[in-house]
């Protein structure tokens, strides 16, 4: 790409962060559709710069390191609508089902859509049929099964209380520390960051800060109005707000590592945009699920649990055997269409029937398929592989 047009790609990513920092900073009120759209735009932009911030980061620290942070950023958005409604919890219950569907309703988004979409990206751009896992991302991996099997004693307990916090954010603690050990692998860097990375080492250092801060500083804000403006003019045309708060608000306020992975993905590097959803997904399938009996407890001023009714048990059983079934498919290193085509078609079926039994009969269908993979010897020895490899550093200079 010529210089000027990557400079004209930095500046319109730059230009639509910053307008709603200014919008914000000036007070201006806004009507329901300009409160979802200025804060939306604000987010994608803000995801443009912190891809390139990613792939600047690579030239100081690990791969999966960089994948993490920018996972951990991009899910602002999502952490910031879920802990609100956890932190309103305690004060009115009703909160409790919209923080539990919140949280459901993004993890599954992230297999059920996030996954199959990068896939679907990379073989319309490429004609690859299939995405290669960095052995690398072994570490997400192992995370995410231990976190699964963790999750599917939630629905028994029907509770979440500050155990679980201890659990889910000290598994996110050494999946981070882990991550930084990681084999370090100078990236290949095309479009802005490709002019970026030629500057001075403490430049670029300041810029790479800057790519990470500001777009971060640009999601927080924006994530609130952005979902209330969507639900204030979803109302008006009669939508029912559960399905809103459980869906409509999480694919709202996950679009930036859509579209990191997307464009990481179009660039003909999907096994990155693939990495930076798995990453968002053990950010959210630990310390999010971990911050939330935490933000209830604080803001109810004692160490009291959520409790959990039927419908929301069921919900975290099924993401749970989503999960299952999803980092099964991953042992292999492999990813291919149509598993994401199976992913997909799973997801947008439940979705489409939200009804109990439902629930409850595409839980036992993951679960039944995921069984079907571990008949196979070669799935139960990727399995295994992964399992016993998961955190070691074999591989680490």
């Amino acid at each position: 790409m010529k210089p000027w047009k990557d400079a004209v790609w930095m500046l319109a990513a730059i230009v639509l962060a910053m307008q709603w920092i200014v919008v914000q900073a000036l007070g201006v009120h806004l009507a329901p559709p300009w409160e979802a759209l200025l804060p939306g735009l604000g987010i994608f932009g803000a995801a443009f710069l912190l891809s390139w911030g990613a792939e600047l980061a690579q030239l100081e620290i690990s791969q999966a390191l960089a994948l993490a942070f920018l996972a951990l950023m991009a899910v602002l958005p999502e952490y910031a609508v879920d802990i609100y409604l956890a932190w309103t919890a305690a004060k009115d219950p009703v909160y409790v089902h919209y923080a539990a569907a919140n949280m459901t309703g993004a993890n599954r988004i992230l297999i059920g859509l996030g996954w199959p979409m990068v896939l679907l990206c990379c073989w319309a751009a490429t004609r690859r049929r299939a995405i290669r896992i960095e052995r690398e991302q072994r570490i997400e991996l192992v995370t995410l099964v231990i976190a699964t099997l963790y999750a599917f004693v939630i629905p028994l307990k029907r509770t979440l209380s500050l155990v679980d916090t201890v659990f889910l954010i000290g598994l996110f603690a050494v999946y981070i520390i882990q991550s930084a050990k990681a084999h370090h692998r100078e990236p290949e860097l095309t479009g802005p960051p490709a002019r970026l990375a030629i500057l001075p080492r403490a430049w670029r250092r300041l810029v790479t800060v800057a790519l990470f801060l500001l777009p971060g500083y640009t999601i927080f804000i924006a994530a609130e109005p952005f979902a209330e403006g969507l639900l204030a003019s979803a109302r008006g045309w009669g939508i029912e707000e559960f399905l809103l708060i459980q869906w409509l608000a999480p694919l709202a306020s996950e679009s930036p590592e859509f579209v990191v992975a997307i464009l990481f993905a179009v660039r003909g590097n999907a096994g990155a945009g693939m990495g930076t959803l798995i990453s968002s997904k053990v950010n959210q399938w630990t310390l999010l699920i971990g911050m939330l009996p935490l933000a209830y407890a604080v803001s109810g001023g004692q160490p009291a649990p959520m409790h959990l009714d039927g419908r929301q048990a069921e919900e975290i059983l099924l993401t749970a055997a989503q999960s299952l079934l999803a980092v099964v498919i991953l042992a292999n290193w492999s990813f291919g269409l149509w598993e994401g085509v199976l992913l997909l078609g799973l997801f947008t079926t439940q979705l489409l029937i939200p009804v109990p039994w439902i629930r409850v009969g595409f839980s036992i269908l993951y679960i039944l398929i995921t069984a079907g993979y571990l008949a196979s010897r070669a799935s139960r020895a990727a399995v295994r592989d992964l399992l016993v490899q998961g955190w070691k550093t074999q591989y680490n200079t």
